[in-house]
């Protein structure tokens, strides 16, 4: 099983802009363990940021991937900034917007923007910033042997891009 961080793309401009978002929802399990109740404080239900940080990685590389239609394979590199200023919790919306600043054949340098989504009011807010590295490992491991079909989109994430109208 993969995990998706993506609920659905809602925007999608080709080798330029990405915009994905994420419903948070108590019904996740991990919700629950981050913050747990102590004897001194209540539970404090928050998205980890290790996960926000891995539905922007998941959004930049669906934009970097569509940019030469999936042939390659499109891998996470580095990260070279995560920065988080407020906590996601459930019941709002993270919108991920993934923007290319590089892309070449080797792979890509990518910037992104986490905003938080108030369901009562519409409003959202800046709660991150990620820039991300990706490699196009096929054209970066010369020598190594990997399987012909792409492992890293898999059905999973055509089926993301298929119920978001994105063929």
């Amino acid at each position: 099983m993969r995990w998706m961080w993506v609920d659905r793309i809602i925007e999608l401009v080709p080798r330029e802009r990405l915009v994905a978002i994420k419903n948070i929802s108590m019904a996740e399990e991990y919700v629950h363990d981050h913050f747990i109740a102590t004897p001194v404080s209540p539970a404090l239900p928050v998205m980890p940021s290790c996960f926000i940080l891995e539905g922007m990685a998941q959004s930049a590389g669906i934009l970097v991937g569509h940019a030469n239609g999936f042939s390659e394979k499109v891998i996470l590199a580095k990260i070279n900034k995560a920065e988080f200023h407020y906590d996601a919790v459930p019941g709002y919306t993270l919108r991920y917007t993934a923007l290319i600043k590089y892309l070449d054949p080797a792979g890509a340098s990518t910037t992104g923007r986490v905003e938080l989504i108030d369901p009562s009011t519409g409003e959202s807010q800046e709660i991150g910033t990620i820039d991300l590295m990706f490699s196009h490992v096929d054209n970066n491991m010369a020598g190594t042997a990997f399987p012909k079909e792409n492992f890293v989109f898999s059905d999973s994430f055509k089926t993301l891009l298929r119920t978001s109208g994105i063929s």
